[in-house]
């Protein structure tokens, strides 16, 4: 019977986000586990776009601020669990391709359990899993739990 001691919750801030955070979160609790909430920043700021650019040092503050900005959010999130306050959660923030961070997080902690969302901000998946937890349940070397 699957013990998970590591959860990892990836969030991209949407409702569908919150609900799986909720069942990540639970799980935590029934098993006394940890959880590592994760936001991938998938966004690249470039540095130039036809004509106009803009200085290196300004597109590295842009990817700070953003990374600032996502680490609020997390935090704001777990707000709305007061389950949260028993369980020790971590929240961290990457850049790079959603599932490739994500399945890379939970190589680099040992996760043993992922509960993500089926769908996520695109909201195109009233059809289809989307992409991402499609290619983390593809890719994840340990069970994955998917919530709608």
């Amino acid at each position: 019977m699957l013990k998970p001691t590591k959860i990892l919750v990836p969030s991209d801030f949407s409702d569908f986000s919150d609900k799986a955070l909720r069942q990540g979160l639970d799980i935590a609790l029934q098993y006394g586990a940890k959880v590592y909430l994760l936001h991938v920043i998938n966004e690249e700021v470039r540095q130039c776009v036809d004509f106009y650019c803009i200085s290196l040092e300004t597109v590295k503050e842009m990817e700070d601020q953003m990374v600032t900005s996502a680490g609020e959010q997390l935090q704001k999130q777990l707000e709305k669990f007061p389950q949260a306050r028993g369980v020790e959660v971590i929240a961290d923030t990457r850049k790079g391709v959603p599932y490739e961070e994500i399945l890379r997080e939970g190589q680099e902690r040992g996760i043993d359990l992922i509960v993500i969302a089926s769908l996520g901000r695109t909201g195109i998946g009233k059809y289809l899993i989307g992409s991402v937890a499609r290619n983390v349940l593809k890719g994840s070397t340990c069970p994955v739990l998917l919530t709608k």
